[in-house]
């Protein structure tokens, strides 16, 4: 017992060392300028690289959405036509949703 309290005593102030390092605000010792400004820059490139996959995922939904309603469009042609009697299709109305 007295064994394990020497060694939380020992690492006792490395816990205070580990604070100063983080320390972000510029009023306290230990201030690193330059860790904030790349912890900016970590957290504009986080940002930046959602919304490019947001867009990209809108994009891509986009894409989906306009094949599945040509294959629609397609079926129902080809179902219109097949059917006796119907020597011109109606027309096929394009739903154009961006």
């Amino acid at each position: 017992m007295k064994k394990l309290l020497m060694i939380f005593i020992a690492l006792l102030p490395l816990s205070g060392m580990a604070n100063t390092l983080n320390n972000n605000n510029p009023n306290q010792p230990g201030y690193n300028p330059s860790q904030q400004r790349l912890q900016t820059q970590m957290q504009t490139r986080q940002t930046q690289q959602q919304n490019k996959l947001r867009m990209d995922q809108q994009q891509q939904t986009q894409q989906m959405q306009r094949r599945m309603q040509e294959q629609r469009n397609s079926t129902q042609q080809r179902v219109l036509q097949s059917q006796p009697g119907s020597n011109t299709p109606p027309p096929v109305y394009q739903n154009n949703t961006q």
